[in-house]
């Protein structure tokens, strides 16, 4: 005789350190309900001297509410060569580190929901910048990083072939698309 009640526990399906059974449902869910994909994240800033200053990042919304309980401080300054003393990373040395955390994480649960195991994978990034830019010089052809070059290497229990799919797949992480299609930024100046 059967307990209808009886409930049985799988052991998740975990690939990379990623429930694959959460991505497929959270696909589903998606489609269902669109509105769920829709995220704000949010930083606040305080400049303190010269090139330092911090950001406090907390609370952000997604899938239809709001999380807070959360809080990371990161701290942003320039090197002396730069009029500062070095005291963090810059903000565009932020932009290397979000865009290889990004383009990793984005690398990673796709070759989970491929049933891909990575047994390892690093990544190197360098920009260049033109200072010329944003000190208003002539000859510069923008002020922001004018290339980055990114280097994958990538060993999994794939093909030469899926590897370089999965290196595809990495430009759709947020951040690659945040920095490689213009974004409109909206400023206020409070009083």
């Amino acid at each position: 005789m059967s307990n209808q009640n009886t409930v049985v526990k799988t052991e998740a399906n975990i690939l990379n350190g990623v429930d694959v059974d959460g991505i497929f449902s959270t696909i589903e869910a998606i489609q269902t309900n669109p509105e769920i994909a829709q995220f704000k994240f949010r930083n606040s800033n305080k400049w303190i001297t010269a090139g330092y200053n911090r950001s406090r990042i907390s609370n952000f919304y997604g899938a239809l509410q709001e999380f807070s309980n959360r809080e990371f401080i990161l701290e942003n300054d320039e090197p002396p060569v730069l009029l500062s003393e070095d005291r963090a990373p810059n903000p565009v040395e932020y932009i290397l580190h979000g865009l290889a955390g990004c383009m990793t994480t984005t690398l990673v649960y796709h070759a989970a929901a491929k049933g891909i195991k990575i047994e390892e994978m690093e990544t190197r990034f360098e920009g260049d910048i033109d200072l010329r830019g944003m000190l208003g010089i002539p000859g510069a052809k923008r002020s922001g990083y004018q290339q980055i070059r990114v280097t994958m290497k990538v060993k999994a229990n794939a093909s030469k072939k899926e590897i370089e799919e999965l290196v595809k797949l990495a430009r759709r992480s947020p951040v690659y698309n945040t920095i490689s299609e213009p974004v409109d930024i909206k400023i206020t100046l409070e009083d």
